[in-house]
């Protein structure tokens, strides 16, 4: 009886074990590169709650690009290629990156969920969005996106723009989980 309890205690163990790991390693890895930090507490608040949310689903991480203050107009896409080289030093090779632009695709959450899915379903290992500063993304920045998406033809705070885009991956997560939350 003793050698059958701690069996089945082990067993109970090494199941409970392979889970977490399978559970940890299929999890897609979300990585959020913005340009400037979080001043507003409200923000951060709503977007830390986000996050939160977002743990059953995916592990997301932000990356916070230090915005380079602009002392000469004129120098203002000199200032724009410095924030763009920090992001794609913040870029691995084969992650599949959507940066969020004015002149991207708009999608509704549904489609932003299927979107989602299938990049989940492909295989991808790490899907990292960019959100610019004030002065937007550099061309290289751009060049390098597998998919351009836009969420208005209105401008957004950076800041702002965090908090909207990790509500609008729980949404998605939540659509594509056929769990409530989406109207």
């Amino acid at each position: 009886d003793y050698i059958k309890s701690h069996t089945w205690i082990i067993t109970r163990l090494l199941l409970f074990l392979t889970y977490k790991f399978l559970e940890e390693k299929c999890l897609m890895n979300i990585k959020i590169i913005a340009v400037g930090k979080i001043k507003e507490d409200y923000v951060k608040s709503a977007t830390n709650e986000y996050i939160k949310r977002l743990s059953p689903y995916f592990r997301l991480s932000i990356v916070e690009i230090p915005a380079e203050q602009i002392l000469d107009e004129s120098l203002a896409e000199k200032y724009k290629e410095i924030e763009g080289e920090k992001i794609l030093s913040s870029i691995k090779p084969d992650s599949y990156v959507i940066t969020l632009e004015i002149l991207g695709k708009m999608l509704s959450s549904t489609e932003l969920a299927e979107k989602l899915k299938e990049i989940t379903n492909s295989g991808v290992q790490e899907l990292v969005f960019v959100i610019g500063g004030a002065n937007g993304l550099h061309k290289k920045v751009s060049d390098r996106a597998n998919f351009k998406l836009s969420f208005s033809k209105l401008t957004f705070t950076h800041q702002l723009m965090r908090m909207i885009l990790t509500e609008q991956i729980y949404r998605a997560s939540k659509i594509n989980a056929h769990e409530p939350y989406h109207r």
